[in-house]
Order: structure tokens, then sequence, then C-alpha cells
């Protein structure tokens, strides 16, 4: 055999098992993206850089048009009508269909440590969820390794990279000292990262004090960063689980009466309250109950810089389900805050569709049945969390939309817009304009979905909205300016995800000096006073 035949021969092997090793990564990919369910996912490697979206109802924040939207390397390049392209442009017909930005979820907790497990879905799988269901990026919160900022951001930077679409970091904050405040600077002037959770729960382990609070948000108003509380009163919660325990109630009910929604309103007050004092923005995470939105909506109309953030379960399910006689059916849907009595959920999507509350979240947190069977014989070792982040945006539409208590340009802002800028990287993301990110989904409002574990694309094996159907379906889901859901089928590559840095001094911000100089100015004080001689 000539050299020449030998080259060829050798280019035919190399080019072989170059193809058998890019099936086998695809199917092992998606095999980690499917979990218990029966659905379609390939590698999007052929997707076009090219993209003309055609004849749909584009939406924004506040406004729609019908109009084509041109898409080129992961950018949004023209939006107008009748836009005419050559060859090699992928051309999608989205005409009776809305073409809205990708959501973008501002609570989720993907491959986290929790109560001695951790979290079923990792940032592959949770972000493939979520990308089938509409979402485009979402804003995980990193947990301090033994108090160390920077070791958990490189724990979870180290998590993140397999991720297949964006996302951006919170940074929780459990213990305080000067290392812990020069760590916040680190994270806020070079990770990219402008907010910083603070726990009033969960007493041992993550709550932290008033003291360190204050501390907080005197240093989060110092860096431009945005301050979150988790607001429960953890010693009242303390108090009412060992109450259930005495009273011989072990099960999942234990867990929504041992922490009833007035420890949530009295630690949402306490904890507006202490910002007020501080005179700093602060965000109210998943907000669960009507005590706490009350409490919120007496903020913001007194003036006060408070956002509220309501999550799906707490806008659509209620707690009836945690009485279920069977425990892993009802261990399930233990989350914390709890999902509330029927009535809570009927006025948190009011206090939605009014703006008292502004986006909505998930906090997507998952684990299937055999870790939550963990708490079997004691309801304070059930590991809490739900899922989410591929019903979120079909739940938002069928509740919020179909029933008519918000508009489609609504829908947009609270479940992308809103989001984009209180984390101060709109319109990067968050819209559909000349230059933004190319994350983009068209839904069609005469489809239907059916919610199911065997369909979804979380790992885990349940799924808390079991069953649910409704109107509007996400048909195209576009990352990055690439195709990654269409068909019902899911075309993801891990590791494609891109890590959003957030700068400071979001909008929230603008007003605070002027507030600080009004207020010093109020004192009237120090006094000056002349000392008398006896």
């Amino acid at each position: 055999m000539d050299s020449c035949c030998i080259a060829r021969v050798v280019l035919l092997v190399i080019t072989f098992l170059s193809l058998f090793s890019s099936l086998s990564e695809s199917n092992q990919f998606c095999d980690a993206g499917i979990g218990y369910g029966e659905a379609t996912c390939t590698v999007a490697s052929t997707s076009p850089s090219k993209i003309l979206i055609k004849g749909g109802a584009v939406v924004n924040a506040h406004h729609q048009e019908v109009a084509d939207v041109y898409i080129e390397d992961g950018i949004i390049v023209a939006v107008q009508k009748n836009i005419v392209v050559g060859d090699g442009v992928k051309i999608i017909d989205a005409t009776g269909k809305y073409v809205m930005p990708g959501g973008i979820d501002p609570h989720t907790h993907l491959a986290m440590e929790f109560m001695g497990t951790e979290t079923i879905d990792d940032f592959f799988s949770g972000q493939a969820a979520a990308l089938a269901g509409g979402t485009t990026m979402h804003i995980d919160f990193v947990i301090p390794v033994k108090g160390s900022l920077s070791a958990g951001f490189e724990a979870y930077v180290k998590k993140a990279e397999r991720a297949a679409m964006d996302y951006g970091f919170h940074m929780a904050i459990t213990k305080w000292d000067e290392t812990v405040s020069r760590e916040m600077e680190i994270m806020v002037k070079e990770k990219g990262i402008n907010s910083f959770k603070f726990f009033l729960a969960y007493k041992g382990s993550l709550m932290i004090s008033d003291e360190l609070l204050l501390e907080g948000f005197k240093k989060c108003k110092s860096l431009g960063a945005l301050p979150m509380v988790h607001a429960e009163n953890g010693d009242a919660v303390f108090e009412g689980q060992k109450r259930m325990i005495e009273l011989g109630i072990t099960g999942p009910e234990g867990h929504a009466l041992s922490r009833p929604p007035a420890l949530e309103g009295e630690a949402t007050s306490r904890a507006i309250r202490l910002a007020g004092f501080v005179n700093t923005p602060l965000y109210v995470v998943h907000v669960m109950s009507i005590d706490a939105m009350e409490e919120i909506a007496k903020a913001r109309k007194s003036g006060q810089k408070v956002i509220g953030e309501p999550v799906v379960s707490g806008l659509v399910l209620n707690d009836t389900v945690l009485w279920d006689p069977d425990f892993q059916t009802a261990a399930k849907f233990v989350m914390s805050p709890p999902i509330r009595a029927p009535g809570h959920g009927k006025a948190l999507q009011a206090a939605l569709s009014t703006g008292v509350l502004q986006l909505v979240g998930t906090d997507h947190c998952t684990f299937n049945s055999t870790q939550k069977t963990l708490g079997i014989d004691d309801f304070r070792k059930i590991p809490n969390g739900v899922n989410g982040l591929e019903e979120r945006m079909h739940l938002v539409w069928d509740t919020m939309v179909v029933s008519g208590q918000i508009s489609v340009t609504d829908f947009v802002r609270v479940t992308s817009t809103e989001c984009a800028r209180i984390f101060n990287i709109y319109p990067r993301k968050g819209a559909i304009q000349v230059g933004s990110d190319a994350d983009i989904i068209i839904l069609n409002p005469n489809s239907s979905f059916h919610i199911s574990s065997n369909s979804h694309h979380s790992r885990s094996d349940t799924n808390v909205y079991e069953g649910r159907k409704g109107k509007g379906k996400v048909e195209v889901t576009i990352s990055g300016g690439k195709i990654v859901w269409e068909n019902d089928e899911l075309k993801v590559v891990p590791g494609s995800g891109k890590y959003i840095k957030m700068p400071p001094f979001n909008y929230l911000y603008d007003g605070i000096e002027k507030a600080d100089a009004d207020y010093l100015s109020s004192l009237q004080a120090p006094v000056i006073r002349s000392v008398h001689s006896a």
C-alpha cells in the first residue's frame, strides 16, 4: 500500500473515531439531562448562527408589535417589519405566536448541599429543564464554604462548568467578620456579584442575627449591592418545631404547622424596618403569605424601596397536599417558607397583578423521593425544596395571562425584564432590542401544555405540578442565538453557558444619596450648647 493510500485510511479511521466519540458524548450528555422522563435530547452542534423569526407578535415589557427579528452570532441585529435575508439563514414562521425575551429565574439552587444531601438537579440537568420551559438565564445562590465567600465562589464556578445556558450568582452571608466584609468587596468589584442573601431562618446552620443583618445591610449599601432576605423568624420556627414534636406530629403537615404565616410576616416586617433604618433597598425572596405581602405593600406605599418575589409554588399550590396520607406524596411539597393554606395564593396573584410584587421566581431546589424519605419519621429532616425551573413560564402564563389578571407585556415584565433591571443586566437581557442577547422564546397561545414527571427534564422522579394542564406553550427556545428547544426536542451543549457578571448600583439606588442628605439635614443635631461656669 502506497503512502497516499495509507494516509487516506488513517484519515478515515480518525474521522470514524471522531464521529463515534461525538455520538457517545451526545448520548452521555442527553442521559444526564433527561432524568426519569422520556424527553428527547441531542447536541446542538449544527444550530445555525443566522436566524430570522418572521411575522410574530414581538413583546417587550412595555410594548408589542408585529415584526420580524433577525439574529446573527448570538445577538439581535434587527427588529422591524419585512426583513429580507439571503441564503444560509434559518427562517422560523411565528405568525399568530408571541416572540418574547427568554425567561430569567432570579431564584434557584442547583447542586446545593443542604440538609445532609445535595439537590438532584445540577447545572446541566436544571438548565436543560429550564430551556425546555422557556427560561434562558437563572441566578443561583452561592453558599459560602465554612463562612468563606471566596471558597464558596470557587466551588460554584466548578459546579457550573457544564452549564448549558447563561447564569449569574447571588452570594449568601452566613457569618460576619472583617474577612467577610473584605470578601464582599471582592465579590462585587471583581466577581460580578451584586446581591447578598441573609437567612433569618434555619437556626443553627444558615440563620444570622439582627446584628449581623445590620452590618450586612450597611456593607451592601456602601457597595451598591442589593441585600436579600429569607424572611422567617428562625427562633420562633425552632420553637414551633419542638411544639409539633411534643404533640406527636412528625409528618409533613408538621412542617407547615411549625412555621405559620405570622412568623413570615414578622421577619418580613423586621427586615423591612431595619433596611429602612439603614436606608438601603431590600429584596424579599419567596413571598409565600398574605402576612409578608401586606408588609411589603405597606412599605412600598410609604415610598420604601422593597422588592417582593413570589414563587410559582406559592402562586398556584395550597397546603392541603401536606396532609396527604401517603408520605412521599406529601413530602414532595415540603419547602420553606411553606406552601400556605387556600387563599394565600390568590392574594399573591392579585398582588403580582397590581405591582405590589414585582417578579416571579421558582426557588427550584429539587430532591427526589428517596432523599425526601430522610425525614420519614421527623418532618424536620425532610430536605426542603420543590421544582419549578421548567414549569414557571407555562404556569405563570396560564394562571395570570389566560385568566386575564395580567397582560402579555406584564408577563414579559414579571418573568424576564424586571429581573434583568433589578440585577442590572438590562437591556442585554430581558429585552428584544437591537444589540440584546438573542435569548428568545416563541409561545403559541393556542397550544396546550401538560406537566408530568414522565416527560419533564429534571432528574427528580416527582413533580409538584404533576398532571397540570393549561393553555400557552413555549414551542421554540433560542439561547445565545442557538435553537435549543424546537418540536419538543431539546438540543443542548454542556459548557456552552456563560457566567454573566452583574454590576452594582441598580436603579433602586437612584435617590439614595439624596435621601441620606435629607435625613442628615432633618436631624437638627448636634445641638451646640454653651457651657456655663459654676
